[in-house]
């Protein structure tokens, strides 16, 4: 029997990967976004968000500020990603499709630099994918909610909540893995201060 249309985008966004036509099993096939109706949206997103079964919030990290204080920097869907590791709908965020030739993006709470512009690549799955990070700028904790085991990244600075890492998908990368990461997650600097300015501090320490 067939999956309904609403079941295999279920199936897409627990593994976050591109959705297949009908009995192709190759996650790398790029296809058309599937629309998904503006009242499905809230329960998607909350549905598949990371929540406490991730030992991250568990973690000290540097950057310790409180809820309160998140919540004066941050806006709502921010707070709400980074902070309580939700999840943007697929093919929603700004940087799904961004591609520049070089740059930084930095997480979008506590500005630390994350990821290369050289490090993004097409991935098809609906959010921007990464296929490795700035030494030392992102942490994997094993995430075990809604009883299947998968690897959220968060940053090291701060412990924000970026996304999952999957590995051994096949695409043709450095290293096999998509770091899949919420855009609302990010912030983006079209050179690579951010990135000297940290491997200065580090100097000094």
């Amino acid at each position: 029997m067939r999956p309904t249309p609403i079941f295999r985008i279920l199936n897409a966004i627990f593994t976050k990967r591109p959705l297949p036509p009908h009995g192709s099993l190759n996650p790398t096939t790029p296809l058309r976004p599937t629309p998904l109706k503006a009242s499905m949206i809230p329960f998607l997103s909350s549905l598949f968000s990371s929540n406490s079964s991730s030992n991250s919030s568990n973690m000290s990290y540097p950057d310790q500020r409180s809820p309160d204080e998140w919540r004066a920097v941050l806006n709502k869907e921010q707070f709400r990603i980074l902070r309580e590791k939700g999840t943007e709908p697929p093919h929603s965020g700004k940087f799904d499709k961004h591609y520049p030739s070089e740059g930084v993006y930095t997480c979008a709470g506590c500005s630390a630099p994350l990821y290369k512009a050289s490090h993004k690549f097409s991935s098809g799955c609906g959010w921007p994918a990464y296929f490795d990070s700035i030494p030392g700028a992102v942490t994997r904790h094993e995430d075990r909610a809604f009883g299947m085991t998968r690897t959220e990244i968060v940053c090291s600075n701060c412990g924000g909540h970026l996304g999952h890492v999957f590995k051994g998908e096949g695409f043709p990368t450095p290293t096999d893995e998509r770091h899949c990461v919420n855009s609302v997650s990010l912030n983006f600097s079209p050179e690579d201060k951010p990135v000297q300015k940290a491997e200065g501090e580090e100097s000094k320490a």
